[in-house]
């Protein structure tokens, strides 16, 4: 395959950025996009030229890191993967194929396509835990009784992998669908259910200094979040909320 790509280059956080068209040749089918890229990165290194800067690290669809928007799409063209799980297959052949960083207040780009995504990390510091006390006897987590459709629920919101495609194509750059996964992950459990309060009260707040924006339901951020996080967990940190704000 020969693809004609256009890129977004932009030296640090202060620099201006701007699109940069580059050329790649015989391209498989069977690679998957950052093999693409770095195929593109050897060249450019090849020519003295700065490669393009792009977080990875698994490359297994697991850590969330390799967060690119693609053609106007959190995680490019395919559904339920992330940009690592995404083959060059999807593509055609002359393709022109546009590549940039998520676009949000609160993801600052740092260089090229790699953006800040440390708001994610004060939200789930500000909440995202179960606080437990060592001494003593304490209880064995798996003699709680915990209903099977409650669990199943709650390890559904706890495959968030925080990667940010819900912020990206959101129009609002809203970090509700985050924030939900976190918070019922938790709600869903007695364990969780001691702290519930404060926890939601706390994560909604920094989510807010943060600078996201507000949700309004327009569910792009369910259809493009690689691990299908439901909408149905934003419904149920707003009761959290609700209740929560009235017990406060």
């Amino acid at each position: 395959m020969n693809l004609t790509l256009k890129i977004w280059r932009q030296k640090d956080s202060k620099s201006k950025g701007q699109m940069v068209e580059y050329k790649v040749t015989d391209i498989s089918e069977h690679m998957s996009f950052l093999e693409m890229m770095d195929v593109l990165n050897e060249q450019l290194v090849s020519k003295n030229e700065e490669p393009i800067a792009f977080d990875h690290d698994c490359r297994e669809g697991i850590c969330g890191m390799c967060s690119l928007h693609i053609n106007g799409e959190a995680h490019g063209p395919d559904r339920g993967i992330t940009t690592c799980q995404l083959h060059m297959r999807m593509f055609k052949d002359g393709e022109t194929i546009t590549i940039e960083p998520w676009r949000a207040k609160a993801f600052p780009v740092i260089k090229d396509l790699v953006v800040d995504r440390s708001a994610f990390e004060r939200i789930q510091q500000a909440g995202g835990y179960i606080s437990v006390n060592t001494s003593g006897n304490t209880q064995d987590a798996n003699a709680i009784p915990i209903p099977k459709h409650d669990a199943d629920l709650s390890m559904d919101a706890a495959t968030c992998i925080g990667c940010g495609a819900c912020v990206a194509s959101c129009k609002n750059s809203s970090a509700m669908l985050f924030v939900s996964a976190k918070v019922s992950q938790f709600a869903l459990l007695p364990q969780g259910r001691v702290e519930a309060t404060e926890r939601v009260l706390n994560m909604v707040r920094q989510m807010d200094e943060e600078g996201f924006g507000n949700c309004t339901n327009t569910g792009a951020c369910e259809v493009e979040c690689p691990k299908g996080i439901s909408l149905e967990n934003i419904a149920r940190m707003n009761r959290e909320y609700l209740a929560a704000s009235l017990k406060r």
